[in-house]
């Protein structure tokens, strides 16, 4: 059964950093495309970026594209997401994901997710 845990959330100042941590069980990251997607209140769910499982990065929102950077652990268990010069819309929850093939499919063809983390960027 894939099972995400994210962590890494909290509060911080405009143009500052954070960084995700998603912990995977079930799988191991070199099996399936994994990548983040966030949603703010009110709004619709935002695929941000996704890695396949060559190591391939697509960006699928250009509002983070030079900002945010995905990675994942030698052990291909966990998966992270830098997170730099942070702008009060970028305030939403943050999930992890798994497109459930090996590459990166549509922007929100994510199937399985963990429960999220909340990032706050104050201005």
């Amino acid at each position: 059964q894939v099972q995400f845990v994210e962590s890494g959330g909290g509060l911080v100042h405009t143009g500052g950093s954070l960084r995700l941590s998603c912990a995977a069980s079930g799988f191991t990251l070199d099996y399936y495309a994994t990548g983040w997607f966030r949603q703010a209140p009110g709004k619709g769910r935002e695929g941000l970026l996704c890695i396949s499982t060559r190591g391939d990065v697509t960006y699928y929102s250009d509002s983070v594209k030079d900002r945010f950077t995905i990675s994942t652990n030698n052990r291909k268990t966990t998966l992270y997401l830098q997170m730099n010069s942070l702008k009060p819309e970028d305030t939403a929850v943050y999930y992890c994901a798994t497109w459930g093939r090996y590459y990166c499919s549509g922007q929100t063809e994510f199937d399985s997710w963990g429960q999220g983390t909340q990032v706050t960027v104050s201005s």
